[in-house]
Parts: C-alpha cells; sequence; structure tokens
C-alpha cells in the first residue's frame, strides 16, 4: 500500500508541475522554433503512457531506494540524474537528426527533466515519510 501511495503522490506532483511548466515556457519555447511540425492540440493518449510509465520508472530507480535508505536527499540526487538522462535522451536525439531544434529547447528542456523528476521524487518521498 505504501507504494500505491508514493505513486500516487509522485505522479499528482510530477504532473502538477510539468503542466505549468509545459504551458508557460515550453509550449512558446518550441512553438517559436518547430511550430509547423507541432500538432493543434497534444495526443493525451501517448502523453499518459509516457507520464504513467515514466512515474513508474521514478519510483523503482530512485524513489523506492530512497525510501528504503531514510534519505530524502537521495531521492533528489537520484531523480536529478535520472531526469537528465531521459530528458536529454529525447532533446539530443531530436537535435542531432532533426532541422530547427534549437538548442535553448535543449538546455531547458534537460534541465527542467532533471529539476522536475527530482522534485517529484523527493516530494513524493517526503510526503511519505511524513506520514508513515
Amino acid at each position: 500500500m505504501t507504494y500505491v501511495a508514493l505513486y500516487v503522490v509522485t505522479v499528482v506532483i510530477f504532473l502538477s508541475l510539468d503542466v505549468v511548466m509545459l504551458k508557460k515556457v515550453m509550449y512558446p519555447l518550441f512553438s517559436s522554433n518547430i511550430g509547423s511540425m507541432m500538432l493543434d492540440s497534444p495526443k493525451m493518449g501517448p502523453a499518459a503512457v509516457f507520464y504513467l510509465f515514466y512515474v513508474g520508472g521514478v519510483l523503482w530507480f530512485v524513489s523506492i531506494p530512497a525510501l528504503q535508505s531514510g534519505q530524502t536527499s537521495q531521492a533528489f540526487v537520484a531523480g536529478f540524474v535520472l531526469g537528465l538522462l531521459a530528458f536529454g535522451t529525447y532533446e539530443f536525439t531530436n537535435f542531432s537528426t532533426l532541422r530547427g531544434w534549437a538548442v535553448q529547447m535543449v538546455a531547458v528542456d534537460v534541465v527542467w527533466g532533471g529539476i522536475l523528476t527530482g522534485t517529484s521524487a523527493w516530494a513524493g518521498v517526503s510526503v511519505i515519510k511524513a506520514f508513515s
């Protein structure tokens, strides 16, 4: 039951933070660089699959080990590194293969991936620890 609660808390935090960032920063940044490639509205099914599986990976690789060790800071650091790797894979692959992919898009999204993943993992572990 603890892991289900950890998953729910983490996914809510992750989605809440990412929706704000996507609307306020990422959409304008991507629109100005690759607007002609973008859909009028995102496909929510594939997005949901990414979010649900990614947060599952965050729990497996980051949050559960941090919860077991009792170190919330471990969740942030490991989450930050995982976020850099995951978001970096997407961004650097696109930067190396697609026209119009700007270095600013890469930098902002990779750093955001680290911050988002680290913060979500830390917050999830912290909430569960506080109520355990």
